[in-house]
């Protein structure tokens, strides 16, 4: 029989939200994997866990997740534990649980806190849709990326950020998105826990003023779908019509589907712009002649 990875969730703050089955799961475990042992031998310490641990962490998931896997093969129940909250989100945790599954071993959660879910739920921003970013790329062309892909969003964002990154990666988001509503939370379920909403651009005055301590989640407003619409629109109104059939033209539209295109952005009948450009036609005809 083939042992079962457990996806264990721990506090991201206060030790009271571990659950009464992470405890039993942790101690009747076979061997806990953890991202920090150092960090995580205290949280075991303080729930009288004595399961033997080893360290999986990101420099080491590809050589260590090999070794779990075949541990899992050989009958070990293994419980997996991140520095906090949930494994598999936005940590190394995603590559074990993808190998465990080309293998066939069963993979369960043990649910519990998680730091996205956790600053969405009390930021105040529609919580229906979402998208989940975690940390900005570091590097600057991907990092570009998916800013520029961001721009469009109308789903709620949700970006984890270390304290002495916030106000730089607040003014990349507003430079980015424009000016948009925004919380951001910070010592989730601790003590000072607290919740900043704002505007974007007073969100990075404050934070350029006042440096933040802890862990930050940053959740931002979704573009608004009538904004979308009133830039669309701006963008036709800026054309003429023949720029605007052009426009369709060049994208390989038949002249019939272009008119139809046009028409439809600037919320007119195909007959209003086809008359139209007739009449600009015959216009242009008569002072020729």
């Amino acid at each position: 029989m083939e042992g079962t990875l457990y996806l264990c969730a721990t506090p991201i703050g206060n030790l009271e939200d571990m659950t009464f089955r992470a405890v039993r799961t942790l101690r009747e475990a076979d061997l806990i994997a953890a991202e920090d042992t150092r960090n995580s031998v205290k949280l075991l310490n303080h729930f009288d866990i004595h399961t033997p641990m080893t360290s999986y962490h990101e420099y080491n998931k590809y050589e260590k997740g090999k070794k779990l896997v075949e541990k899992l093969k050989e009958g070990k129940n293994i419980a997996l534990i991140t520095d906090a909250g949930t494994p598999g989100i936005s940590d190394p945790g995603e590559e074990l649980v993808r190998m465990c599954h080309e293998e066939g071993i069963a993979v369960t959660a043990v649910p519990g806190a998680a730091a996205c879910i956790t600053a969405l739920t009390i930021s105040g921003l529609p919580t229906r849709r979402f998208a989940f970013e975690a940390f900005l790329p570091s590097e600057k062309k991907e990092r570009e990326a998916v800013l520029d892909a961001l721009k469009k969003e109308e789903r709620t964002i949700v970006l984890y950020e270390a304290p002495h990154r916030l106000a730089k990666t607040l003014t990349l988001l507003l430079d980015s998105l424009g000016e948009r509503q925004v919380s951001v939370c910070r010592e989730l379920t601790k003590r000072h826990e607290s919740v900043y909403r704002a505007a974007l651009s007073e969100a990075v005055r404050h934070y350029s003023e006042n440096p933040p301590k802890g862990e930050c989640v940053i959740v931002i407003a979704g573009l608004d779908r009538r904004q979308i619409v009133r830039e669309e629109q701006e963008k036709w109104e800026a054309m003429s019509i023949e720029e605007h059939v052009e426009y369709y033209l060049n994208q390989g539209l038949s002249r019939k589907e272009a008119m139809k295109s046009a028409a439809k952005d600037r919320g007119l009948r195909k007959n209003e712009i086809y008359n139209y450009l007739e009449q600009k036609k015959y216009s242009e005809q008569k002072k020729e002649q």
